[in-house]
């Protein structure tokens, strides 16, 4: 067997063309879906998500600003930021980019973000309303997850998910959102004993740790689908998963890194700017 891919392009495609179309009725009322984007990290692989999430929202007709604030930043300063960009009317969309400097968490300081800006869903009470149940952002990339299996037609209702990762930015919004689509839901993480033997009870399998081969062909029950979340770079400048390429030789689907979860969890961000935008008064 080798897996089916399922790549993100013509979902990606087809969210950004629905973003720009409302972008454009926006800024010929006057206003220009704005997103900034906060950075204090050197790596590269975070700056290579920057740098394209700054390319498609300008595609889109969006304003994109990346404020850089460097590797050594002090918290009390991207505080300072994140407060000065939510109290700026002509910014509708606001994100802090991880990883963050030593000393700080993002749960410590997305609270800065405004509610209505936190279009990666990052503020805590934004996940705690995602948690309930009640209107929120999702976090960009757990929304991919689902999304993408919704654009493939993969049922979740009734059926095995296992999310590998229990992060406030994927794993935990991730399996939220899969438990609200009537999936029944298992998450793993670095003290899970026997982690193939969990794995291998799953049908839909969402790798989310970022560490590279972490999931190997072991790991997956056969037939199985596979979203691979993991953006992890290589000494050579390219980009791998966290699913090993053996695995498809047992997996039913696969996403491919990149290209898959990636150019959706981009057009997602546009998405949630743009509904910001509109909200905006």
């Amino acid at each position: 067997m080798t897996a089916t891919v399922l790549t993100g392009t013509e979902l990606a495609k087809a969210i950004q063309a629905e973003a720009a179309a409302r972008a454009e009725e926006l800024a010929a009322a006057g206003r220009w879906p704005h997103l900034a984007v906060v950075t204090a990290t050197a790596d590269e692989s975070s700056a290579w998500y920057v740098r394209s999430i700054r390319r498609a929202a300008l595609k889109t007709g969006l304003e994109c600003t990346v404020h850089d604030l460097g590797a050594d930043a002090e918290p009390a300063a991207i505080h300072e930021k994140l407060t000065e960009l939510s109290a700026d009317p002509l910014v509708h969309g606001l994100m802090l980019q991880t990883p963050l400097p030593s000393g700080t968490t993002l749960e410590e300081l997305a609270s800065a973000i405004a509610f209505e800006k936190d279009v990666d869903g990052a503020n805590p009470l934004s996940l705690g309303r995602l948690a309930s149940g009640l209107p929120a952002f999702a976090p960009a990339t757990a929304e991919a997850v689902v999304a993408l299996l919704d654009h493939y037609k993969v049922p979740l209702s009734g059926r095995q998910a296992v999310v590998v990762g229990r992060s406030t930015v994927v794993g935990k919004p991730a399996a939220h959102l899969l438990l609200d689509r009537d999936a029944t839901v298992t998450i793993c993480h670095s003290r899970t004993a026997d982690l193939a033997a969990v794995t291998n009870t799953a049908e839909v399998l969402v790798a989310a740790v970022g560490r590279a081969a972490l999931i190997t062909a072991a790991h997956v029950r056969p037939g199985a689908v596979v979203i691979d979340v993991g953006t992890n770079p290589t000494p050579e400048g390219a980009l791998v998963g966290d699913v090993a390429p053996e695995a498809a030789e047992r997996a039913g689907s696969l996403t491919p890194v990149p290209g898959g979860v990636g150019p959706v969890t981009t057009a997602l961000l546009l998405r949630h700017t743009v509904l910001a935008a509109d909200r905006a008064s």
